[in-house]
């Protein structure tokens, strides 16, 4: 009989640590919400090279078709390479420029967005676990209560 007080007693004590669902679901929504932050900058940082690289394609194709037409002396065709290395040069040093700017601008974007996660993980986790330590305080004490009644109660019993 006293085996059953204590089963009792025991699945009360660890059914007084609840587990906050509530708490779960917030995480996982910041969590989500922080992704997608992070997807957002990723994207446009990745929609801004390609633009570069769009348009860094298409300047070299527009000077290779100057430098593959029919030219009328032979030195003119050493004229149009030189000229088109010149320029391909010039632009390799704007496009490298953009590409920088560009992560620079991602950079940026991230440690704004992380730091603003941090706060906010910050201020959640802060909330929970003083939700947590008066929840366990209270489990505990109830826990320590019932033991306790239990424990006399299995006394009086066994003294009889």
């Amino acid at each position: 009989m006293a085996k059953n007080d204590m089963s009792k007693t025991m699945n009360d004590f660890f059914g007084g640590f609840p587990i906050n669902i509530q708490s779960m679901q917030d995480s996982f929504r910041t969590h989500a919400q922080l992704a997608e932050r992070m997807s957002k900058v990723y994207l446009k940082a990745a929609e801004k090279s390609a633009d570069i690289s769009s348009k860094w394609t298409k300047s070299a194709l527009a000077g290779m078709s100057k430098v593959s037409a029919v030219k009328e002396d032979p030195s003119e065709y050493a004229k149009s390479v030189t000229d088109f290395t010149s320029t391909s040069v010039e632009l390799a040093s704007e496009h490298m420029a953009a590409y920088g700017e560009v992560a620079k601008r991602a950079q940026a974007e991230t440690v704004e967005v992380m730091q603003a996660a941090g706060k906010d993980m910050s201020a959640e986790a802060s909330a929970a676990m003083q939700k947590a330590t008066s929840d366990a305080a209270l489990a505990s004490r109830k826990a320590t209560d019932e033991v306790t009644a239990a424990a006399k109660k299995a006394a009086a019993h066994s003294a009889k």
